[in-house]
């Protein structure tokens, strides 16, 4: 997620090296759209915000080890 993004986005890739994620993340253009909010994407694979609905998947899917 190198590139800036746009909060309308309602589905957006990540990598393992954006872990741990929160949402608002940094390329967010309105990065303080809404308080930011640590989301368990490692077990699953995938998270959904509460706040803005933003749907965020693991590349690679689930991690390993992670409960």
């Amino acid at each position: 997620m190198n590139q800036q993004t746009d909060n309308k986005a309602r589905e957006i890739e990540v990598t393992a090296e954006d872990l741990p994620l929160h949402c608002p993340t940094p390329a967010m253009r309105l990065w303080n759209s809404h308080p930011r909010v640590f989301l368990p994407i490692e077990a699953t694979g995938e998270a959904l915000c509460p706040y803005c609905g933003t749907h965020y998947i693991l590349k690679g899917g689930a991690i390993a080890g992670h409960h």
